[in-house]
């Protein structure tokens, strides 16, 4: 499955501003990075990947439409993916995105 790239064109405006942010195709998605460390994704499965603070991640995961990021059977600490029915609205886009855009800024510059 490719990337839905309504969701991508819906990431891409509502970070269009931000000078550090850039685009790269991975794992059958499209990542959108700060400073070399992915944000968020239009993720290949469907839906968006969006990297927070592991402390916060388990607080997250017990909202609708948002679930623990798995790949190859193993939940990924810090990553949850959240279905396109958390994402309907651009404020919910919105919050997501910039949670994850502001974590990987935290992580500073990648070496």
């Amino acid at each position: 499955m490719a990337y839905d790239l309504d969701l991508a064109n819906r990431i891409r405006e509502l970070i269009s501003a931000d000078d550090d942010v850039t685009e790269k195709a991975m794992f059958g998605g499209l990542a959108f990075l700060v400073g070399g460390h992915m944000a968020v994704a239009a993720s290949g499965q469907g839906g968006l990947m969006v990297r927070v603070d592991p402390l916060e991640g388990d607080r997250l995961i017990d909202q609708p439409h948002v679930a623990a990021f798995e790949m190859r059977g193993r939940q990924m600490s810090g990553w949850l993916r959240v279905d396109l029915g958390g994402l309907r609205t651009k404020r919910q886009l919105q919050t997501w995105v910039l949670r994850g855009v502001s974590y990987a800024r935290l992580l500073g510059e990648k070496g």
